[in-house]
């Protein structure tokens, strides 16, 4: 059983109206100094199976096909 984590982030140039929200939200907290904050998700995920090549294959198809939308967010993947 291999665990993969994903984490998938806005491209560069998209806009991000929950991390402006959030970067307002730090401030109004007095969390003063903080600035362009970028929300993501995480997706912690077992395969099950031991080739680690494998894993990886299949944890990048599901991105492409479901986790993120490949035209305006990129993602990351480990495996342990």
């Amino acid at each position: 059983m291999i665990t993969a984590r994903v984490t998938v982030t806005l491209k560069n140039g998209v806009l991000d109206p929950q991390g402006k929200a959030i970067e307002g939200a730090l401030g109004a907290l007095g969390f003063d100094g903080v600035g362009q904050v970028r929300q993501g998700k995480v997706f912690d995920l077992k395969v099950d199976t031991d080739d680690r090549a494998k894993a990886e294959t299949d944890v990048k198809a599901m991105c492409d096909k479901l986790l993120a939308n490949t035209v305006i967010e990129n993602y990351t993947i480990s495996l342990d």
